[in-house]
């Protein structure tokens, strides 16, 4: 392995190689030919010293080592990403901003459709991004870190405002060639009972799970997890490669079961929506930039997932009635 740092490209086309099953794709994603994005990526691997990507007629997939290495370079992405966010807000001097953060699944499902809505309506505007855990993101806005939140944890959390913006549902996909992709549905019990691909402690897909798992009166757990990622991403990786089950938002393996590469499982006795919500501190009523991201939220949904509420015309505040969060 060379002493130089990894391309930031290459690790991007790496992840994106991974999200679409194709170097093709990722390319085209990236605005790059293929035939420069294939030597990006051989480049990488021969920096790392590691085979990342199995190529075939079929297509290009991750190599297990590939997967570990683009759920590593995701957060490096993430953090480019802040760092270049942070730099414009620098430049910008007194245009007005909004620091936002948001967990991983609201991230990737739904926010890039609001922010760009928000940006539609505010050009001048300034946005600064985190991306984290829905704990996380809770104890930064607690910690006043980020002016806003959205995290899809179940309840409204104590100590700061709260307002549901979209709903949204949890599925069980494997495989193809797992046994439950041959079955009509699964028990809760069966579920609880199965090592799963997880995502990590504090995020609000794991969260959501236990907790609908414990109502049901069922110990989450009850058998060791197959694998703890930080990521959506890593987790479809898995699961497709033949890890284990995992249970991960609908539109967050929308992707992966058009094309094949995972399988959805219905779960006969467990219900598994959730709500996604935004949370601040200080008084019940957002203004400026805050106000109207709140807005949109709710009036767009998380993508194809339903709205909190229907969409109203002309801007409100979010101390508008309809609107009332509650503390």
């Amino acid at each position: 392995m060379t002493s130089g740092w990894p391309d930031l490209t290459a690790l991007d086309l790496l992840v994106r190689v991974g999200s679409t099953g194709s170097l093709g794709a990722a390319a085209r994603q990236v605005g790059m030919a293929q035939p420069n994005a294939s030597r990006s990526v051989r480049r990488l691997e021969q920096e790392l010293a590691l085979s990342l990507v199995h190529r075939s007629p079929q297509g290009s997939v991750l190599t297990p080592t590939g997967a570990l290495i683009a759920e590593w370079a995701g957060a490096v992405l993430r953090s480019a990403g802040e760092l270049s966010a942070n730099a414009a807000t620098l430049r910008a001097g007194a245009r007005a901003r909004l620091s936002v953060g948001a967990s991983r699944t609201v991230a990737e499902i739904a926010l890039p459709l609001w922010l760009g809505a928000l940006r539609q309506e505010h050009p001048e505007g300034l946005v600064t991004l985190g991306i984290d855990n829905s704990r996380a993101v809770r104890e930064a806005v607690r910690e006043g870190r980020h002016d806003l939140g959205f995290i899809e944890s179940p309840g409204a959390p104590p100590g700061l405002r709260s307002l549901v913006v979209a709903v949204d549902e949890l599925v069980v996909v494997v495989a193809p060639s797992h046994p439950w992709a041959r079955r009509s549905g699964i028990t809760a019990a069966e579920l609880a009972g199965t090592a799963l691909v997880v995502r990590e402690a504090g995020s609000g897909t794991r969260t959501t799970l236990e907790r609908a798992l414990a109502r049901a009166g069922l110990l989450a757990g009850q058998a060791e997890p197959a694998l703890e990622l930080a990521s959506n991403e890593a987790v479809r990786i898995s699961v497709a490669a033949g890890t284990g089950p995992a249970v991960l938002s609908e539109l967050a393996v929308r992707a992966g079961r058009t094309t094949g590469q995972l399988a959805q499982v219905p779960v006969h006795d467990l219900p598994l929506r959730r709500r996604l919500r935004a949370v601040w501190q200080g008084p019940d009523a957002l203004a400026g930039l805050a106000a109207d991201l709140v807005r949109l939220a709710r009036t767009l949904g998380a993508g194809n997932a339903l709205p909190a509420a229907p969409a109203g015309r002309g801007r409100r505040r979010v101390s508008d009635p309809a609107v009332t969060p509650r503390p």
